[in-house]
């Protein structure tokens, strides 16, 4: 179930092995995204999803919105 996080959260998450994931489309990705993100747009996250990201570990999804 989505949950919404702080960015502290999400830096412990990752540090625990959080993959995460910038859904933005591919062209604004390129000009800004968190490193360290993988780039799946979200008009093909459940096509991209099982190819690029590991189950066994947790996933956080994030978009612009006042990075």
């Amino acid at each position: 179930m989505p949950i919404e996080v702080d960015r502290h959260e999400v830096q412990r998450r990752m540090e625990q092995g959080a993959q995460l994931v910038d859904v933005m489309a591919a062209s604004e990705y390129a000009s800004t995204h968190i490193a360290g993100a993988l780039n799946v747009p979200l008009g093909r996250l459940s096509e991209l999803a099982p190819q690029v990201l590991d189950r066994t570990r947790g996933v956080i999804t994030y978009c612009y919105d006042s990075l």
